[in-house]
Parts: C-alpha cells; structure tokens; sequence
C-alpha cells in the first residue's frame, strides 16, 4: 500500500526535479513571487516553508542543510576581494546571485518570520496559460 507517499512527478527524472525545485527557490527568494503552474507551486510550497524553518533556527547545519537543498555554489574570492568586501564593498560585485540568496533568507526571511510558526507563503491563482491552458498561479511569500 501507498498510504502517506507524497510523489510530485509531473515527467521528469528525480535529479531533473531536485534541480527545477531548488532553481524555482532560489528565485522564490530572490523575487519573493515568482508566477507558475499551481502544481508545481503546492510542491514548492513544502520546501519553501521548510527553508524558513531553517533560516529562523540560523545555525552552521542549518545553513548548510539550505545550501545543500539550494544547490548552491560559492565563487572563491581572491584575497583581494574579500578585504574590499570585509572594508565595506557593496557585495554584489564581488558575490554571485547564489550567495546573495543565502544571505537574503537568513538576515531577511529569517527574522521577518521569527514570530510566526507556519504557512509563510501564500498561493494566488490566475487564469489558464496560452499555448499549453495549464492553470498558473502567484507563490509569494507574506510580507509579514
């Protein structure tokens, strides 16, 4: 029996999945909406609200369990580059998007949710898509 087995195949493979999963978050937090359809939305939703989770504990494994789920990728800086970033230089030139967004969901998300225990997002839907009439929708997170 199949009792509590929660799949989200829509045809693709699993690392096909795990990469359109952890590309939709990280522009989920970087935009804080992004448009899809509403089936992949109500699966970005549970690893959404799950990131939250992490960022409000703010710890080293927590940190890292959002890197690993993020899938992201650090740019070495030179040492150069990491005294201008350490004297105050905007970090934007020296990070890539990656690291930005990691930084966004700790210092911002993180504390914006601190007080509240679940459901930091919100689902709006919108009419059908042309080409396709699948059923689109907004994932946002509350601007609490």
């Amino acid at each position: 029996m199949r009792h509590g087995k929660h799949t989200f195949k829509i045809g693709r493979t699993g690392s096909h999945k795990r990469c359109l999963l952890a590309n939709m978050l990280k522009s989920l937090v970087e935009h804080e909406r992004i448009e899809t359809t509403v089936t992949k939305a109500k699966e970005l939703r549970r690893h959404a609200d799950r990131l939250i989770t992490l960022a409000k504990k703010n710890t080293l494994a927590s940190r890292r369990k959002a890197i690993a789920d993020l899938m992201i990728r650090y740019n070495t800086l030179t040492p150069q580059e990491a005294r201008a970033v350490k004297q105050g230089a905007p970090k934007e030139q020296y990070y890539n998007a990656d690291r930005i967004v990691i930084g966004k969901l700790f210092d911002e998300l993180g504390k914006r949710f601190a007080e509240r225990k679940g459901g930091y997002t919100r689902i709006i839907r919108k009419d059908q898509r042309v080409g396709d009439n699948a059923s689109t929708c907004l994932i946002e997170y509350l601007s609490e």
